[in-house]
């Protein structure tokens, strides 16, 4: 009986809400297809030889991914994959035509350098990793021609058998090498397809590359491709140096997927790629960093399987990356290594700046230089400055025109308040929901239910300053003035929110961000909308819905756009918060739904926001505001009823069989070390896997100050990814199994008598042996005391670290297969004693082992490896 108490602008206010949950539903339909890449028909294995196909592509990934399986470094399935990727680029040269030379190389690449790494400081170490490269270049070319690179890596991260990560890139580029061959295209410029095995042990493949080849120099563009994800949007995440690539990209791909806000936030997601090594560290060379996005749930996991690529995904990669070869390879700006030196000497001006530039459903691609951003994007600010002026002059005096921009600055505030609370209230529903519930994330294997518990609140967020102020507090006299107070009412809310987006704009762009594209498009679509609005009162009147809808619909586009963006972020970000990490108490628990929170609130400000001027005061009552209400309430009692994880949505366990050794043979300790990389704790995951618990004695009432926590200097292997971790546990393993598996265990000892100079300082010569370790994936040692110099990184130290409750101290990463032991030299400023920790990662384990990773239900990804670690000093 309710429904027929409310008044006729309730019932009117019920109906433009309905509309536009229809309206923002078939965009988001479309959205979905867009950026899932149903609009892409993949090619079959049957495909004509002079298209890309993605069934051809599909069945490289199959080989590398399930005939192989894992690729990780110190594992069988490494040397596998380089031969099968070697064998198929024979096939492929001996397909070629006499007009075509083909050069294949497998290279073994070594080196030392240090870098910043997730915010931390290390060097690495390494030997003997592989590389093959292809390079197709005409006849007629010249050793020293400028060239294009394509890049992929063909390891795997341990766990993983790597069909998206990034076996998905490697066929990609074998289907790419045999489409060149078989098109009958003569490239005008070689093409180098670089496929290095050793990406995941932090981009060393690369780095040897650029430090070691012969082709580094030639190189004078690149395109890096990587996978973040299982498919979807294949997205350029960085280009540059200067606007050149995402020139070229913008003229040239067939389904754009770029925007330049991407670059804005890259730094912001813990990793990197390749792209880091051409561009930035080692090389100046111009070039674009494209990966696929989504299916992040997968990404670093068994899951990451051939059935769990997106359709659609390799197909529109393939020709993008055809198209864009082509495109480098004819353009005159590309230069090998001393070309771009000697033209940049001679240039007056160099091309650093990025450039702006937008996709809009992969369809077409908006493209502008910084330059030109910096007229467009001054442009609304000065409309909105000069506004009051074309308003009120020369009808009115300074006193009216002052008022006029009172009025315009208090519609500024309003709007700004209201996208303000729009993320505030759903942080705040967040944080008040978790309080009661017993885990958190229960909208990440369900993706709706974020926006169905968050999108209702963010709405009551951006009304709110009409329901608190409803009489808009006019500065204006309205009696000297020949408009309505309605009019002016409207006039200062709608100057207000283009005055918001103007100065927003402006501020992104003087920041230097590439972002401010975003309300940059609001404000070319917005201002007509409100010109059509205006005539539309003449006709229709102020409390027509048809004036209402002669502003919304102009504005479809944009919303469109904004729904599109701010969608796919929204969906890539709940995709990764299974994975950034487990943040200490008593706030780590509430990170990741805060984040999602104020990202939906966020996206919701952005999209329903320009409309707001006008559509406000239709929902802007007690009645909308009670049924928003009551709609987060219901969300709240159905997300309870949600599991956070299933199979295609699964938990992350770290398992670490953790052996503290003496000597070559000496066990001290032996234990199975958890930790988890979101906000539901090892008390959550033992919970829900009671085989598990029970293999380990853990009775119900197992609580973090009951149980020995494993310390960060446990997890010293995976250093810095065990930053991530906090409240990781350990439980104590037997070691006869250990004894029967292992001869030799690492061991660090001097190989000849310490120098002790003059000046105080001594030199320590150390060797290092693996052991009888299988499968060792890396060895990282931790050196604290007065280190002043050492044998590694050309003799340069990088910054000093802390880690866990330890003193500052030097860390190496050594990785790479090879008969003889590691030999080095560590230098002492005094006689103090130099500790080294060290720890040596393997992929092999133990019987018990496995087993203990076979308990665990199978909506839970157990990354499984076994750690020896031990202590020395010197």
């Amino acid at each position: 009986m309710a429904f027929f108490k409310l008044t006729s602008g309730d019932i009117t206010g019920f109906k433009v809400l309905f509309a536009l949950a229809i309206m923002y539903g078939l965009i988001s339909y479309i959205v979905h297809s867009a950026i899932y890449m149903e609009f892409i028909k993949p090619l079959g294995i049957d495909a004509p030889l002079d298209r890309f196909s993605e069934a051809r592509a599909i069945e490289h990934v199959r080989v590398l991914s399930e005939d192989i399986g894992g690729r990780q470094e110190g594992s069988p399935g490494l040397r596998k994959a380089a031969e099968y990727i070697k064998a198929q680029l024979d096939v492929t040269k001996e397909r070629a035509g006499s007009n075509l030379r083909i050069e294949i190389e497998e290279t073994t690449v070594t080196g030392s350098f240090n870098m910043i790494f997730l915010g931390h400081s290390i060097s690495l170490a390494y030997r003997n990793h592989t590389n093959i490269l292809m390079r197709i270049s005409s006849v007629d070319s010249q050793d020293a021609d400028a060239s294009v690179l394509l890049n992929g890596h063909f390891d795997t991260p341990p766990g993983s058998p790597g069909a998206g990560d990034c076996g998905s890139c490697v066929a990609s580029l074998l289907e790419l090498a045999r489409l060149t061959v078989d098109s009958d295209w003569v490239p005008p410029k070689p093409v180098i397809f670089l496929f290095n095995g050793a990406e995941e042990l932090f981009l060393l493949g690369s780095h040897g590359f650029m430090t070691t080849h012969k082709w580094r120099d030639t190189v004078g563009a690149f395109v890096d491709i990587e996978a973040s994800g299982t498919g979807g949007f294949d997205l350029v995440c960085q280009s540059g140096p200067g606007s050149w690539p995402s020139s070229v990209y913008a003229q040239s791909a067939m389904y754009p997927m770029a925007n330049s806000a991407a670059q804005d936030f890259f730094g912001a997601i813990p990793g990197d790629t390749d792209y880091r090594m051409f561009s930035k560290d080692y090389g100046d060379i111009p070039g674009l960093d494209i990966i696929f996005l989504l299916g992040g749930y997968f990404y670093h996991t068994s899951f990451d399987t051939v059935e769990r690529l997106l359709p659609g995904s390799m197909q529109a990669r393939g020709d993008n990356l055809f198209s864009l070869m082509k495109a480098f390879t004819n353009s005159s700006k590309l230069l090998n290594a001393q070309e771009r030196a000697i033209f940049r000497a001679s240039a007056n001006e160099s091309d650093n700046q990025q450039a702006i530039f937008f996709d809009y459903y992969s369809r077409f691609l908006v493209f502008y230089s910084r330059k030109q951003a910096i007229l467009f994007h001054s442009i609304p600010v000065a409309i909105f400055l000069l506004m009051p002026l074309l308003l009120r002059l020369p009808s009115c005096g300074l006193i009216c025109l002052f008022n006029t921009y009172c009025d315009f600055l208090k519609g500024m505030l309003y709007h700004a308040s209201g996208i303000i609370l729009a993320v505030v209230f759903p942080v705040t529903f967040a944080i008040l929901r978790l309080l009661f519930c017993g885990h958190s994330m229960h909208w990440f294997a369900n993706p709706c239910l974020a926006f169905m518990m968050f999108v209702p609140c963010s709405l009551i967020g951006l009304i709110f300053p009409r329901i608190c102020w409803r009489c808009f507090p006019l500065s204006q006299d309205v009696s000297a003035l020949a408009s309505s107070k309605e009019e002016l009412v409207d006039e200062a809310r709608f100057w207000g929110a283009f005055g918001f987006y103007s100065l927003f704009t402006l501020a992104y762009l003087v920041a230097g961000l590439g972002g401010g594209f975003a309300t940059f498009l609001i404000l070319v679509f917005i201002f007509p909308a409100w010109m059509i609005f205006r005539l539309s009162v003449k006709s229709f009147g102020h409390q027509s819905l048809r004036s209402t809808t002669c502003y919304v619909v102009p504005l479809i586009p944009c919303i469109m756009y904004s729904v599109y963006f701010g969608g796919f972020l929204a969906v890539f970000l709940i995709e990764k918060m299974g994975m950034t990490g487990s943040h200490p108490p008593p706030y780590g628990y509430f990170v990741p739904d805060v984040i999602v929170a104020a990202i939906i609130g966020v996206v919701t400000g952005w999209c329903v926001g320009p409309l707001l001027p006008v559509i406000g005061k239709w929902l802007a009552t007690p009645s909308i505001v009670q049924f928003l209400v009551h709609g987060s309430v219901l969300a709240l009692a159905l997300s309870s009823q949600f599991f956070p994880y299933s199979t295609d949505a699964p938990k992350r366990v770290i398992l670490q069989h953790t052996i503290e050794t003496a000597d070559v043979d000496q066990i001290l300790d032996a234990s199975y070390d958890f930790s988890v990389v979101d906000s539901n704790s090892l008390l959550f995951v033992f919970k829900h896997a009671p085989e598990v618990a029970k293999e380990l004695y853990i009775n119900s009432e197992l609580k973090f100050d009951t149980v020995n926590q494993s310390q960060h200097e446990r997890w010293m292997g995976i250093f810095p990814i065990s930053s991530l971790f906090s409240r990781s546990l350990k439980f104590p393993a037997k070691t006869e199994d250990i004894l029967e598996q292992y001869q030799n265990f690492p061991l660090l000892s001097t190989y000849q008598p310490q120098i002790i100079s003059t000046g105080g300082s001594r030199r320590v010569y150390l060797e290092f042996s693996l052991g009888s370790l299988k499968e060792v994936w890396v060895a990282v040692l931790n050196i604290t005391g007065p280190l002043s110099n050492w044998s590694f990184a050309n003799n340069m130290l990088p910054a000093p670290e802390k880690v866990g409750n330890g003193p500052p101290s030097y860390i190496c990463r050594l990785s790479g297969a090879h008969h003889e032991n590691w030999t080095f030299w560590l230098e002492a400023g005094s006689s103090e004693a130099l500790r080294i920790d060290v720890s040596v990662m393997d992929l092999y384990l133990t019987e018990s082992t496995k087993r203990l990773k076979g308990l665990f239900p199978n909506w839970m990804d157990i990354t499984t490896f076994t750690s020896f670690i031990s202590t020395y000093t010197f």
